[in-house]
């Protein structure tokens, strides 16, 4: 099936209003989209939403955050379920510097419902770096149970190798990089499996960079196994 792992929806700040779960479920479906995260900055609270829009439309949720570390580098937490995710998403709330977001510069942060009505709006910052580190992060999101994968590491900003100059040695269930570098980063690192993905912000970029994920079963354990088939070596 065709998965994408990195999208994210209006309560990002830097994402459009117009991507609520439920839009970003009914377009990656039309678009044969057969695994879909959803991963706002450092936030899981529109993964409820999200799981149930999915669900309607065919499509298989993946609910998760991309958190932003102490070093600025950008991961990606994904869990089977809402619960985890938020549970994830509390955690890493309590090490979220505690700025009042600026309006003006970034826009909105709603939790929505599947319907698309406003539950509440979140006044905190969600897009500055937590407490914790790569390493803590990685070992926290494994605790739960989730899979976790460096973000666009191939990015001049806010990735492992714009911060670190490097990846460092970890327990990574997949790596990330922006599409026309693929095939050269799985050269690179055999090991690890290479993964694409659309990190949508806007409608039109929802499911631009897929990947193809060989699997039936769609727990973490399976899903971990089928990414690593995408290593050359495996």
């Amino acid at each position: 099936m065709l998965a994408d792992f990195h999208n994210h929806s209006c309560l990002s700040p830097c994402a459009s209003l117009e991507m609520s779960p439920r839009f970003i479920a009914e377009e990656a479906a039309i678009a044969g989209i057969g695994m879909l995260a959803l991963t706002d900055h450092n936030s899981a609270r529109n993964t409820p939403a999200f799981a149930t829009a999915c669900q309607k439309v065919g499509v298989i949720p993946l609910c998760g955050l991309e958190i932003t570390t102490a070093e600025e580098c950008h991961v990606l937490a994904l869990f089977d379920a809402p619960e985890p995710a938020l549970e994830m998403g509390k955690w890493v709330w309590n090490a979220l510097p505690d700025i009042t977001l600026n309006l003006d510069r970034f826009g909105d942060q709603p939790v929505v419902d599947e319907q698309e009505n406003i539950i509440t709006m979140i006044d905190r910052l969600l897009t500055s770096a937590i407490q914790h580190s790569l390493s803590e992060v990685q070992d926290e999101t494994h605790r739960r149970g989730g899979l976790f994968i460096p973000a666009h590491i191939n990015r001049p900003s806010f990735s492992v190798e714009s911060q670190l100059g490097f990846l460092p040695p970890g327990k990574y269930d997949a790596i990330e990089v922006l599409a026309p570098e693929a095939n050269k980063y799985q050269q690179r690192y055999p090991d690890i499996p290479v993964i694409t993905s659309s990190d949508a912000h806007a409608p039109d970029q929802i499911a631009k960079a897929p990947f193809y994920l060989e699997t039936t079963d769609t727990t973490i354990s399976a899903i971990r196994k089928a990414l690593r088939k995408l290593c050359p070596t495996k």
